[in-house]
Formats: structure tokens, C-alpha cells, sequence
């Protein structure tokens, strides 16, 4: 059967880019690797045969030399898979399902990353806070110095491994490792596990550490600390911090502006007033004007929260509610109806103007 052509394998052009065609390989190599398709020749004749084209293609002086004479640049039986072509594609592979394609080597387990929730207030989600917190870490045991077996008793090579880690399998075109399933890749076998750890050789300790929480953080972001994870041979995971901001009794927040309603009282809003609004750097006098309606929002520049990961802060949106006595002496009422009065209609522009697409509404 005659080979096809290797840019058509790939499902590129002659024009492809490099990255494009290790782009397109990695997508057939997913799609056709063996493990994800057992007892399939169909996909392993797939995938041996993008593995070829990508050996040639990935290399330039082959690359240059299949585009002059094709398949007849090389032997009369085509390309063949050497050992020496089996680097750029044992990388991919690599990358693609964790595992090392090229050898017997254990890779180093990298640690796992750890999760921790934190609850600030809302002033310091706005204003930025560094907290102290208790860090649940696994670290190694100190009865069995991290072994995982009890003082005085021995630990034994797996026997299924012999103390590699790993289980090597040939697969097709492939020799393939994977993490030992008797040992789960630890390569020992603990006859006496230590009563401590449990043989597992770690325990968790609490270790405390300072996060700085930057300002204007919001509700549900997630701040990582590289390195403050977990430790392991191949390197230290990392600690996610999950943050919870608590409700604020007065604030409401909108991006990096903060929300607050005030009430004044019917004279304050006829009369006009200075009041006392409350910001995150304290009290600061507002003036209200005369005739000012229930529900205006002023702007206070500035008085906001800082753009997180940016510069500059917010504003302060202060909404008033003219607030209505519930209840009256008699004197009250006859000098509210005498004020009623001697305002009358004109006093009340917005309604009259309501009133009088009312009537016309129903007129019509």
C-alpha cells in the first residue's frame, strides 16, 4: 500500500508553520493513541502513522528533504521510525498523558496543591489586609523519619517494580511506563506500617504563614501562593486561597464603586442640609441642596475602592431617602395641612404632570 502524504496525514499544508504542524499532532495523538483506544488496529495504524509524518516533518533537514523528493527521499520501503527520530514525539507524548515514553526513569512526583478558605470583612477586601493563617500541610512523620513503617521493622523493594516506580509495557511502537499499581509507584513495600502516619510517612501540621490580600479584591477570587503547597521530590505544589467577603451593614459594592443609602428628613430635603455620610476613610460632610427628591444619588469622587490590578479608585454613590414621619401630633397635622395648603399644586410639579397624563390616559 503506498504511504500517503505526510502533510495530508496531518491534516496540514506545505505552508504549515512548525507549531502548527506540533499542534496538529497532538490533536491526532489524542484522538488515536492505543490507551485511549484498546483493540482498535485501526487507531494504532493511525497513530503510527501520524507519529512517522510528525518524525519528518518536526525535523527541518528531513522536512527539506521530503518536500523535494517526497517519500523517495528516503529508502525504498519509505521512512522508517528510528531510534533517533523517536525524541520530538516521545515530548509530546509526554506532556499529552504524564508518562515517559523513552526509558525505565520514574518521574518525580511533583506535591499537590493545597486549598484554603478565607473569610475577611468588607473594608478589608476593599482596603487590602494581611493575614495571618494556619496552613494544614502534610509534612514527613517524625516516628518513622517519613518511611512509612514502623521503628525497627524493615521496608522491602516491591517485588512488582523492583523498587522502580514503575511498570514498563510495550505497546505497538511504543515502550511505555506507568506508576507501579503493587506499590503506587513508591517502589517499597512496608510490611509493619507506622502506628503514627499510618504508613502513608507524613502528617498533617498546621504551619502558619502571612498572605498579603491586595485592595479591592472581590468575593470568590482566588489568590495562589506559588511554592506553599504541598512538598514533593519533583517540587512544592501550590496553596490556593479561596476568599469569602463578608456583607457589610451599610456598603453594597459595584466594580470599584461602593453603594450607601442615607435617609434625611422632609425638612432636610425641602430646606436643604449638610449630613454626615460614612466612607471607608471615615465621616465626611455632604451637603444636601433645597428641594432635593428622595431617591437622587450624589457622587463622591474617589471615595470608592481601589481598581484591583489597576490604578485609581472608584466612586461612592450616595442615594437619599426622604424619610416620612409614621405618626403626628394633632399640631403637627394642622400645620402639615396649612403648609399643604399654602404650597398647593405648583409646589408639586412632578405631580400635576402624573395627574395630568393620568386623566388623559383614561380620557382616551
Amino acid at each position: 500500500m503506498s504511504k500517503r502524504d505526510y502533510y495530508v496525514v496531518l491534516e496540514v499544508s506545505q505552508a504549515s508553520s512548525s507549531a502548527e504542524i506540533k499542534q496538529a499532532y497532538r490533536a491526532l495523538a489524542m484522538r488515536y493513541h492505543p490507551d485511549r483506544n484498546p483493540d482498535d488496529p485501526a487507531a494504532e495504524d493511525a497513530f503510527k502513522e501520524a507519529s512517522e509524518a510528525y518524525a519528518v516533518l518536526s525535523d527541518p533537514d528531513k522536512r527539506s528533504r521530503y518536500d523535494r523528493h517526497g517519500h523517495a527521499a528516503f529508502d525504498a520501503n519509505g521512512q522508517r521510525f528510528e531510534a533517533s527520530d523517536f525524541g520530538a514525539v516521545s515530548e509530546i507524548l509526554e506532556g499529552l498523558f504524564g508518562e515517559v515514553f523513552s526509558g525505565g526513569r520514574r518521574k518525580r512526583r511533583a506535591g499537590h496543591d493545597l486549598k484554603y478558605d478565607l473569610e475577611i470583612s468588607f473594608v478589608e477586601a476593599s482596603l487590602g489586609v494581611e493575614k495571618k493563617i494556619d496552613v494544614n500541610r502534610p509534612t514527613s512523620c517524625t516516628t518513622c523519619g517519613g518511611s512509612g513503617a514502623k521503628p525497627g521493622t524493615p521496608v522491602h523493594k516491591c517485588n512488582v517494580c523492583q523498587g522502580r516506580g514503575q511498570v514498563r509495557y510495550q505497546r505497538g511502537l511504543f515502550a511505555a511506563a506507568r506508576p507501579c499499581h503493587g506499590c503506587r509507584g513508591t517502589g517499597t513495600k512496608i510490611p509493619t506500617p507506622c502506628e503514627e502516619c499510618k504508613g502513608t510517612g507524613t502528617k498533617l501540621r498546621a504551619e502558619a504563614m502571612s498572605v498579603k490580600i491586595p485592595a479591592g479584591v472581590q468575593d470568590g477570587a482566588v489568590r495562589t501562593v506559588r511554592g506553599a503547597g504541598e512538598a514533593g521530590e519533583g517540587g512544592n505544589g501550590d496553596l490556593h486561597i479561596h476568599i469569602k467577603v463578608d456583607d457589610h451593614v451599610l456598603f453594597e459594592r459595584e466594580g470599584a464603586d461602593i453603594l450607601v443609602s442615607v435617609p434625611i428628613s422632609f425638612p432636610q430635603a425641602v430646606l436643604g442640609a449638610s449630613i454626615d455620610v460614612p466612607t471607608l476613610g471615615g465621616k465626611v460632610m455632604m451637603k444636601v441642596p433645597p428641594g432635593t427628591q428622595s431617591g437622587k444619588v450624589f457622587r463622591l469622587r474617589g471615595k470608592g475602592i481601589p481598581v484591583y490590578g489597576g490604578y485609581g479608585k472608584g466612586d461612592q454613590l450616595v442615594t437619599v431617602a426622604v424619610e416620612v414621619p409614621r405618626e403626628v401630633s394633632r399640631r403637627q397635622r394642622k400645620l402639615i395641612t396649612e403648609l399643604a395648603q399654602e404650597i398647593g399644586d405648583e409646589g408639586h410639579p412632578q405631580q400635576a404632570s402624573f395627574l395630568s397624563k393620568l386623566r388623559g390616559l383614561f380620557e382616551s
